[in-house]
């Protein structure tokens, strides 16, 4: 695998979640939305490791990543990590806030049909 393992891992991370979507949770659906939680950290995250990797503190195993760089040297896969890991974790938190609310007025119309 070597060479395309992170891209794998992250593709996996996305087709993991993507039933979450089509199950309704909405969050590829509002575009803007997204990008506004996103973006900003992971800019902040890409920079960091611009800075890490120019002075030196870390690099990525070349038998790990496809060799391909967005500017300030950045790995693609390293890039595509902080928009991937981030849409999956909000894909996986409206989940559950979505299945908390879904079960809250499921028990409250229960409770008031035993009544």
């Amino acid at each position: 695998m070597g060479k395309v393992e992170y891209l794998l891992v992250l593709g996996a991370c996305v087709v993991a979640t993507l039933p979450l979507e089509l199950a309704g949770v909405r969050v590829y659906r509002r575009p803007r939305r997204l990008a506004r939680a996103v973006l900003p950290v992971a800019a902040v995250f890409l920079v960091w490791d611009a800075i890490a990797i120019a002075t030196g503190v870390w690099d990525f195993d070349p038998a790990f990543v496809t060799g391909l760089r967005a500017p300030l040297g950045i790995p693609l896969e390293e890039v595509l990590f902080f928009v991937v890991v981030p849409v999956c974790g909000l894909l996986t938190y409206e989940a559950v806030q979505l299945t908390g609310s879904l079960l809250g007025r499921l028990l409250r119309n229960r409770h008031r049909v035993s009544r």
